[in-house]
């Protein structure tokens, strides 16, 4: 990453732009009603499919809607319901312990910001980020590894840490465009600067892309 913070802001409010117009309803594409929701879908999504989530919260929120019946839920019967998510003992694990620490430390009031939501057990960064951008409108940069791959294609961040690439990308992105500059990237990543096979020739912003892989 030669460029100056000036040209690289430059150049991602120009990108932005773009996308804004390409993805006006950019959006958590996760199924949630409240910060609970979204945050129990967050964690249910590492490594797994938006669809997939999308397929079983409902029954899982049915049984267990805030953090007061997840808290007391019985562990097994929270892995049986998100099993088909993957990794479901340690998702259990999260969703449990993070409900506990919610009736714990705040009376089961749902957290509002980030600092308080990645002291939650299982909750990072990214989780937080999702929560507290989509929920309570505050600055948010979501590193996921859609924002991760298309950032660093872009050269508007030079690593892989996704918390360092959060920091790079606070630094030419004013707080007031966090949350959406996050959400149309994703969107980009999701649907057309795939990690394999990018669609180069639909792509919005091949004049603005320094990735030196491009597929003509």
């Amino acid at each position: 990453m030669n460029s100056s913070k000036e040209e690289r802001k430059k150049r991602a409010y120009e990108i932005f732009e773009i996308l804004k117009a390409q993805y006006p309803d950019a959006r958590p594409l996760l199924h949630y009603k409240n910060p609970f929701e979204l945050l129990a879908s967050t964690i249910l999504a590492a490594q797994c499919t938006d669809e997939r989530v999308n397929s079983i919260t409902p029954a899982l929120f049915e049984r267990y809607p805030d953090p007061k019946t997840m808290a007391s839920a019985y562990l097994p019967d929270i892995e049986r319901i998100i099993k088909p998510t993957g990794f479901f003992k340690n998702k259990a694990k999260s969703l449990k312990n993070a409900s506990q620490a919610i009736m714990k430390k705040f009376g089961g009031k749902f957290p509002e910001n980030l600092d308080d939501l990645v002291n939650l057990p299982g909750v990072g960064r990214k989780t937080a980020n999702v929560v507290v951008g989509n929920c309570f409108g505050q600055p948010a940069i979501i590193v996921d590894t859609h924002v991760k791959r298309v950032s660093g294609r872009l050269g508007l961040s030079s690593t892989n840490d996704p918390d360092k690439i959060e920091m790079e990308l606070k630094d030419i992105i004013d707080e007031k465009d966090q949350t959406r500059f996050s959400l149309v990237v994703n969107f980009l990543g999701r649907y057309v600067c795939h990690a394999k096979k990018p669609l180069c020739s639909e792509c919005k912003i091949i004049r603005l892309c320094p990735y030196p892989d491009k597929v003509s």
